[in-house]
This record gives structure tokens, C-alpha cells and sequence, in this order.
């Protein structure tokens, strides 16, 4: 029996990316169409981010994400809902008032990050295990906040994903399990290649795998051109794949990718290395994710 493999499609991002590619969905029409269509190339799960209709950025509007989450759960497509939980996070130094942070600055208390995933109860969330750089951008995620947003998860029920950015991120996820903030067996995402994070190279992943608990599940993602070598090796070595817009515009040199593109990529690779992609159904059982009540909202 060929070993199966969870699929992620992570279908748009926060980042500036809707310029550089037209194919970056940005209304909760395109995010929704996004994650089917995703879906129906063989993705198990969405991952999902919310922008503003009007500008294409980020957005924390809880609308936002339920449009996007009932019109995914009301089509006839199947598949598991991630949504983040990173909310405002971003924090640009300014030498001119450097407590106060420059032109950009967007932090969201705990509570108000976990705010879409409090009321749509996705599957699963993302909960990003520490700070980092961006760039020259500081993604805050402080531990206290990040104990409070575990907590509010758990409370939840939905699954956190953490989020390990570098090796410190691995440390920080351990101890919230230690401390019983994660419940069942945990699951991991490495995300690699970020500057100025981990480097996304097979000896990253190897020592961030042999870092995390026996029982838990791990999964591995690299930007830009690092997407398919970083999924190949997730995959070869053990763990699940991501995939999508939001960390890879390009299908290859030159050539702007769609996400359902990226995805019928990944599946390939998977089945031409003997590997199969879980269902969404199967992932449900595999993983004990909870399958959420289907809302009865329409839109046109």
C-alpha cells in the first residue's frame, strides 16, 4: 500500500504578491473558488488568510472569513479548512519612535488574532510558535500571547498547526504540549526559506523532525523556487506537503502560477515517487480533525 500524504494548498497569503501575479485571489469570491478548485486537483486541505476586497491586503475583518468559509463549505467539493490565526502580527522598526513601530505596524492582541477561528470553527488553524524576522518587518508572537491563543484554540476545538519558523519555534511548540495546550497528537509545519528564518535544505528539515515528540505529525513548506524540492523531500522524508500562492507565485521560471496548477504539480510528483494524497474523508479519520457543521448562508 502506497504511504499517504496530507496536501496543502495555501491559496493566497498576506503578502504583496496580487501585482506580481493576477491568479492571487483576493474577494472571498476568488479565496472560496481558490480552495475548491484546489481541492478538485487534489489538495486535502485549504489553507486560508482573508484580504481586503478594496486594496488586496491583509484583512482581520471576521466577515471576510466567513464569507470565504461558508461559501467553501456550501460547494459541493470537499475539503479540510485551515485558517490562520497569525492575524496582526507585523511590527516596522522606526528609528523616530521606536516603541511605536513605523508606517505598516499591525499587532492584534490574542484574542482578537483567534476571532475567525472562535467563530467559524475551521478543522484546523495555524498557530504561529514565535517571533521572527520578516525581511526587516518583526513578526510578534510573544510566548504569554501565544500560551493565551493556545488556550483559546484548545477551548475551540479546532487542531493548531504549529507553525516553527526556525529552530527556536520547535522549542517553544514542545513546551505548549508539555504544558498541555495541545491536545491529541500535535501536529508540526516548518516553514522554510522565510529571510531570515530556517534554511530550507533537507538537513533543516531533518533537524527540526528529530526535534519534535514520537507521536506527532509534521509537515514542511519552502518559498519561492524552494516550493517542489522542499515538498519532495518533505514528502521522501516522512511528512506532508504544502503548496500554493501564497508562499510561490511561479509555476516555473517565467511562469505565473495558478494554485490548482500548483497543486496537480505536487500530486504528481507525490504519485510519481509512489506516494498517494489523503482524501479529505480519509485525513478527518487519520488525524481526528472534527468536520464542522455546514452553515446555510448563500451568496451570489
Amino acid at each position: 500500500m502506497s504511504q499517504k500524504v496530507l496536501l496543502t494548498a495555501a491559496v493566497t497569503g498576506a503578502g504583496d504578491t496580487t501585482e506580481k501575479n493576477p491568479h492571487v485571489p483576493v474577494t472571498p469570491k476568488e479565496i472560496a473558488d481558490a480552495a475548491i478548485e484546489s481541492a478538485k486537483a487534489g489538495a486535502s486541505i485549504a489553507h486560508v488568510h482573508a484580504r481586503d476586497p478594496q486594496t488586496g491586503g491583509i484583512s482581520h475583518d471576521v466577515n471576510h472569513y466567513r464569507e470565504i468559509v461558508d461559501r467553501i463549505r456550501e460547494s459541493e467539493t470537499d475539503v479540510i479548512i485551515n485558517i490562520t490565526s497569525g492575524g496582526g502580527g507585523d511590527f516596522i522598526p522606526n528609528l523616530a519612535a521606536p516603541a511605536a513601530g513605523g508606517e505598516g505596524t499591525d499587532i492584534q492582541r490574542p484574542d482578537e488574532r483567534h476571532q475567525p477561528v472562535g467563530e467559524l470553527l475551521p478543522e484546523m488553524c495555524t498557530l504561529d510558535c514565535g517571533s521572527t524576522n520578516f525581511g526587516n518587518m518583526i513578526y510578534m508572537s510573544p510566548t504569554d500571547w501565544l500560551r493565551e491563543q493556545a488556550k483559546l484554540v484548545q477551548q475551540s476545538g479546532v487542531k493548531p498547526e504549529l507553525e516553527c519558523f526556525d529552530t527556536g519555534h520547535i522549542r517553544f511548540a514542545n513546551q505548549l504540549i508539555k504544558e498541555g495546550l495541545v491536545d491529541g497528537e500535535p501536529m508540526f509545519q516548518f516553514c522554510l526559506g522565510i529571510p531570515w528564518g530556517a534554511e530550507a535544505d533537507a538537513e533543516t528539515i531533518l533537524y527540526m523532525k528529530n526535534r519534535i515528540p514520537e507521536n506527532a505529525h509534521w509537515s514542511a513548506f519552502g518559498i519561492g523556487r524552494m516550493q517542489m524540492p522542499i515538498a519532495a523531500q518533505s514528502a521522501l522524508l516522512g511528512g506532508n506537503v504544502r503548496v500554493g500562492l501564497e508562499d510561490n507565485i511561479y509555476l516555473q521560471k517565467g511562469v505565473l502560477a495558478r494554485n490548482d496548477q500548483l497543486v496537480d504539480k505536487a500530486v504528481s510528483m507525490l504519485n510519481s515517487n509512489g506516494l498517494e494524497v489523503y482524501s479529505p474523508a480519509e485525513a478527518r479519520e487519520e488525524f481526528n480533525l472534527r468536520n464542522p457543521h455546514q452553515g446555510g448562508n448563500n451568496y451570489e
